[in-house]
């Protein structure tokens, strides 16, 4: 476990920078609502499989039927009420066409606050799955990168239609994948020195919680929302199997 924390960190940095390529695709281009539900569709797929085929099932193991999901459903009622205090919106298509830049500007730093708080579980969260298994951590990491690259589009398309500045758009949506390694910085520092198999059995499951809450809150309802239904069921569907396979050829 101990020599695993150096590969933890460095995956959970990675999945955080990944928003930098959703940044650049915001100012380079402007990615259609095909692109966008196929990317939420895609990532939410890859959470929900992890959540019920990894996750889940290694808390069955060390802590029980009855604890793993109480620990389960602890994760969703924290994503819950995280998401109460500060909503996450991917996209604010009506501020955009309708704002002024001030508006607009304001929408798009608000964003990059409302999922960098998101992003901080989600860093420990990857940082306690690596530790677990390094294959787990893998996975958990491709899936937060996945749904962290429209994110950093939803951060910096925003900020760029209103300032016309490459760089603040760019930065501001840096910050919000910086959250996910500081996360991970966190739960080294503070949360490893108490670790034992049974709390990080714990962790896990509520983890699980977390990533399903996420997946059908958030990420399934916006992928429809931006395209067919059936690209929003499809992709979801194929990133289920992309993460099944890549979990059998891992093992």
């Amino acid at each position: 476990m101990e020599n695993n924390i150096g590969l933890a960190l460095l995956l959970t940095t990675l999945a955080g920078l990944s928003t930098g390529i959703g940044s650049l695709l915001g100012i380079a281009i402007k990615p259609g609502p095909r692109f966008m539900s196929f990317s939420l569709g895609f990532a939410a797929g890859i959470m929900i499989l992890i959540s019920f085929v990894e996750l889940l099932p290694e808390a069955l193991e060390t802590i029980g039927f009855v604890n793993a999901h109480i620990a389960f459903f602890l994760g969703m009622l924290v994503a819950m009420a995280l998401d109460f205090t500060v909503p996450h919106i991917y996209m604010a298509e009506d501020d955009r066409k309708s704002g002024t830049d001030a508006s607009i500007k304001r929408t798009g730093i608000l964003l990059a606050l409302g999922i960098g708080i998101h992003n901080f579980p989600e860093g420990m969260a990857t940082f306690a799955g690596t530790l677990k298994d390094v294959d787990l951590g893998i996975a958990m990491a491709v899936a937060i990168a996945v749904h962290n690259i429209p994110e950093g589009l939803a951060v910096a398309a925003p900020i760029y239609a209103a300032t016309g500045s490459r760089k603040q758009a760019f930065m501001f949506s840096m910050f919000s994948g910086i959250a996910e390694p500081l996360g991970a910085l966190f739960a080294a520092v503070i949360i490893h020195r108490f670790l034992t198999p049974e709390l990080l059995a714990w962790i896990l499951g509520a983890i699980a919680g977390i990533m399903i809450f996420i997946s059908i809150d958030e990420l399934a309802p916006a992928s429809k929302k931006y395209g067919h239904e059936h690209l929003s069921i499809s992709s979801v569907m194929l990133g289920m199997i992309v993460m099944a396979a890549s979990l059998y050829l891992l093992k």
